[in-house]
């Protein structure tokens, strides 16, 4: 970590609920980068982190790795906060031009992110200069289509996003409408395998240094959800759930029910791989498996979020 901060990177490793900020301060000739930007109840909290980190330097842009919202929801605040520029990947321009919430997900996934405009692309393969440093973007769809990793390949740093964590990567949201993706992760993860990488930034969790060796594991997660895709949809199923209770931290069934049915990736991962069970049915299993993990409490009608 020291190594990092030596290079003039500095990651805000945050909670589950919001990406971590990787903020790549400038020199006397370039202002400071920050890639990616957490979640939108957590933006003032970002905006106190940028401005104590940056000690009146000015923050030039943004880099989105992706749109997901828990890595562009501090994107307004931010720019409200700084007057600084937002790159976005090239292909969410025609999401982001027109503010189109269903191709961006967030209504599919139950979750929020502020209006933001963008101003440049991130092409990968290419190049974009952010802090005192020269970054190779990668295109590592997967997770999401159109996300994109940087690689310096002086530093020898890779900052995944959630195409790799320490222990997997991401949900692959596009197998959930319908389309193959566990290939494309895998392909992913050959380019990240092909890198010469010191240090692992990813979306979420501490840095790390054994790529290879979290490719591993990832690699044997990607297996068993290729030989068992419902095995993913329900852990997708889960994910959105807890994302869910992290951030209100307390619902009533009936407002978590009603949730449920606005959220759309559910009634198609029902309808794809559990068709033949009654929804009412399925979900209190799900629900049920959480509270015997741990992952959630019941209380009278109440269902709360257990750390």
């Amino acid at each position: 970590m020291h190594e990092l901060a030596r290079a003039g990177i500095t990651v805000f490793e945050r909670g589950w609920l919001s990406s971590n900020n990787v903020l790549l301060h400038g020199d006397g000739h370039e202002g400071a980068v920050v890639v990616d930007t957490g979640y939108w109840i957590h933006g003032g909290q970002t905006v106190a982190l940028l401005h104590d980190a940056l000690q009146g330097a000015p923050l030039t842009r943004i880099l989105n790795t992706h749109l997901h919202s828990d890595h562009c929801g501090g994107n307004a605040a931010v720019q409200a906060a700084f007057s600084c520029a937002i790159d976005i990947p090239a292909g969410e321009a025609a999401a982001v031009d027109p503010w189109d919430e269903d191709k961006l997900t967030y209504r599919a996934t139950g979750q929020h992110c502020p209006k933001f405009g963008r101003n440049e692309l991130l092409v990968a393969p290419g190049e974009v200069l952010a802090g005192r440093w020269a970054w190779q973007l990668i295109a590592s769809p997967g997770h999401d289509p159109m996300s994109v990793a940087l690689y310096q390949p002086e530093l020898k740093v890779l900052i995944s996003a959630d195409a790799l964590w320490e222990n997997g990567f991401g949900v692959v949201f596009p197998e959930l409408e319908g389309e193959a993706a566990f290939e494309t992760v895998g392909k992913t993860l050959d380019e990240f395998s092909a890198l010469r990488v010191r240090w692992v930034i990813p979306g979420h969790g501490a840095p790390f240094g054994d790529m290879q060796a979290a490719i591993g594991r990832a690699r044997q997660r990607l297996d068993g959800f290729a030989r068992d895709p419902r095995k993913h949809a329900l852990h997708a199923a889960k994910v959105l759930i807890k994302f869910r209770l992290l951030e209100t931290q307390a619902e009533t069934w009936s407002g978590f029910l009603s949730w449920v049915a606005g959220t759309r990736y559910f009634e198609m991962v029902r309808s794809r791989y559990f068709a033949a069970v009654d929804a009412s049915q399925w979900l209190g299993t799900i629900v049920e498996d959480m509270r015997l993990r741990g992952a959630l409490r019941i209380h009278g009608g109440t269902i709360l979020n257990a750390q």
